[in-house]
């Protein structure tokens, strides 16, 4: 079964064919990216499936129903290391002796692997009980027992050759020259805009192979700290993950800590005997310590672990084999977790800040403005605060600031973290749309020409403030980018980046606002016109015959001043006054 663009395997079998005291969901189809159905869309909103277009999406979900229903789903389902060849029937068949299947996939990565979402979790438990230990013959074995599982076939039924083929769904974005295709025969830079965000934005299949890989290492967590919980934040779980993005996660140890508050009985207080350190950060040293090495020794698929003790946020750098992501763990880091849920809400509120964001940063990409290598780069994360900045700048405005959802706050979004502010409103019904009905493609020119225009020298970037009478921020420091932190106010998440780096982006911005502004710019193009709209900004030959072009057009411009003035004529000096 084939779909445009991805290829997915779902068919599913019916939960009411057993009995069962849970009723699973209503089975569905998945799709490709970007053209998940109307109902998977309301009832089991993906990160990053909300529609381009000047329409608003409320979720029906908040970021944290979100969250756990994506966790409780997870802990349902395991991953499969699978033949290369096999009967997808048979193999659902067999699976299906331990409990309904409720949904299914194939995916390609070193091999080619199935996540298996079963109806009940006592399905899972029931298949692990019968999954054996492998024998290595001259080799020893670590008896590990996980959801990560490995399937042989003692003989098959039936020859290779009769086997129906297994066609993966993809997990990887789409090549720079399928994505240029696509972008040039879009109709307008509004369609490149949405065609852009349908292609690199996580699928639904992506989103759950990464909860899968967080559940999968919180069943190693949890042999140390009971009730612990590994928790995704940042582009996995933002609404802005990009196919291909790292995964991020940390160890939330607030529910085993919140066992403090429970009362005593009677006139007894029962307390776990512990070890004492000087400081939190050692704390944290040392559980990562010992989850890198238990990830190291005993994790299935994961290798290249790094732990990384000494730097400001502590963490362990692991790839997982099979899934194919990077990985960076943390410890109770709530206050990132807090930011991702921000950005879902002004990701989810107006459908055209996804567009733009993903747009902006692709176009960085494009001109080397980031890396995924440390340095003086600016991050994606500072992309996203420019572009929030930039629509709550608009008039009138399409995103409030972060003082606005702080006001329309009630006691139960109260939220103090680490001393530092994190209260904003959950409900988005308080949140009133925007009237704004400025295009996309309008949105990105004057984007540019924002910042291409910005006084970067002595003014900041902050999206918690109303700014006073349109009057800019000045900064507090003399970092030549200064974006605040939206939590914790004292940081500037763009200090890393030096004064060339600004300049650059400066330089381009006004580049690619000079390239939209151009007559041709928004017309389609057909096999003799060169790459337009958003397809040209990304091309960095297209930018520098740009440059080049600017430059002469301004000679151009100041040898008919000199000759106006040399000449002396009435009308000429006219013409000069004018320019």
């Amino acid at each position: 079964m084939a779909t445009r663009g991805v290829w997915l395997l779902t068919r599913l079998p019916l939960c009411s064919q057993t009995r069962s005291p849970v009723q699973c969901p209503a089975l569905r189809r998945l799709s490709c990216a970007g053209t998940v159905a109307a109902g998977l869309r309301r009832e089991e909103q993906p990160s990053g499936s909300v529609e381009t277009g000047c329409q608003d999406k409320t979720p029906t979900k908040t970021f944290y129903e979100e969250q756990d229903e994506r966790r409780e789903q997870a802990q349902r389902t395991v991953l499969v290391h699978c033949p290369s060849k096999i009967s997808e029937k048979e193999f659902l068949k067999h699976l299906s002796q331990h409990g309904p299947v409720h949904s299914h996939f194939f995916y390609e990565s070193f091999g080619l692997y199935a996540v298996v979402e079963f109806c009940q979790k006592d399905s899972v438990d029931s298949l692990l009980n019968v999954t054996q230990i492998p024998a290595m013959g001259m080799e020893a074995v670590i008896p590990f027992r996980s959801r990560f599982l490995n399937l042989k076939l003692k003989s098959p039924s039936r020859p290779v050759s009769e086997m129906s083929p297994i066609q993966p769904s993809n997990q990887l974005p789409p090549s720079n020259r399928k994505l240029s295709e696509l972008l040039y025969s879009a109709e307008s830079v509004d369609d490149q805009l949405s065609t852009l965000l349908k292609e690199l934005q996580l699928t639904e299949e992506n989103t759950r192979l990464r909860y899968l890989i967080c559940s999968l290492i919180e069943d190693i967590a949890t042999a140390y700290f009971p009730g612990c919980t590994i928790r995704p934040f940042g582009s996995s779980v933002n609404t802005f993950g990009k196919l291909g993005c790292d995964l991020d996660m940390f160890i939330d140890l607030h529910e085993t800590r919140k066992l403090r508050t429970h009362k005593r009985i009677g006139n007894f207080l029962m307390e776990f005997q512990v070890k004492n350190v000087p400081s939190e950060r050692i704390a944290t040293q040392k559980i990562l310590t010992v989850i890198g090495e238990s990830l190291d020794h005993f994790g299935p698929g994961c290798v290249g672990i790094q732990k990384i003790l000494n730097a400001r946020c502590p963490l362990v750098r692991f790839s997982h084999q099979a899934s194919g992501f990077q990985c960076d763990l943390t410890t109770n880091n709530r206050v990132a977790l807090k930011s991702s849920e921000l950005l879902y809400i002004y990701g989810s509120m107006d459908s055209r800040v996804r567009a733009l964001v993903f747009s902006i940063r692709c176009w960085a990409r494009a001109h080397s403005l980031t890396s995924n290598i440390p340095g003086s780069w600016i991050t994606n994360f500072s992309l996203t605060m420019m572009v929030i900045f930039f629509l709550q700048r608009r008039s009138p405005p399409i995103l409030p600031t972060l003082d606005t959802l702080k006001a329309l706050a009630d006691t139960e979004d109260k939220c103090i973290i680490e001393g530092n502010n994190c209260t904003f409103t959950r409900d988005l019904n308080k949140i009133k749309p925007s009237e704004n009905t400025e295009t996309l493609e309008l949105l990105l020119k004057e984007f540019f020409e924002y910042f291409g225009n910005f006084a970067f020298n002595k003014n900041s970037i902050n999206i918690r403030q109303v700014n006073v009478l349109g009057r800019e921020q000045n900064k507090p420091d003399s970092s030549p980018l200064h974006i605040e932190n939206p939590f914790e106010t004292s940081l500037n998440i763009s200090k890393n980046v030096n004064q060339s780096q600004l300049q650059r982006f400066v330089e381009l911005a006004r580049e690619s606002a000079w390239v939209l502004h151009q007559e041709d710019a928004y017309l389609p193009s057909s096999s003799s016109k060169p790459p337009w709209g958003l397809a040209a900004l990304l091309l960095p030959s297209v930018m520098q015959s740009t440059k080049k072009q600017k430059k002469r057009c301004g000679s151009e411009r100041i040898k008919s001043l000199l000759e106006s003035m040399k000449s002396g004529s009435p009308e000429s000096s006219a013409n000069t006054s004018r320019n």
